[in-house]
């Protein structure tokens, strides 16, 4: 799993027919002292994130574990919306 901000939104009408009805989004990916990667995956959102909330990402064959997308062409699935991260007892990340 990898901790990454929501960046955007990625639509797209026409799709694997096994997608439709997936909402993806841009996310950047969030190093362990809360700095943004240079890195962006897309992924599909199952728990209704949005943009500027940091979220866990599930990426490869876990990805389609995920209820109803075991299926799926998806290598990358927020998995959760983050509330708070702690490391070494500070706050890294506060929503």
């Amino acid at each position: 799993m990898q901790v990454a901000k929501v960046r955007g939104t990625v639509v797209s009408t026409q799709k694997e027919p096994t997608l439709q009805g997936v909402k993806f989004l841009l996310v950047q990916l969030v190093d362990q002292g809360g700095n943004l990667l240079s890195d962006y995956e897309v992924a599909a959102d199952t728990v209704g994130a949005g943009v500027d909330e940091w979220v866990l990402i599930s990426r490869g064959s876990g990805a389609r574990h995920v209820i109803n997308s075991e299926k799926r062409p998806i290598d990358a699935a927020v998995i959760a919306i983050i509330d708070t991260i702690t490391v070494d007892g500070e706050r890294l990340y506060v929503k």
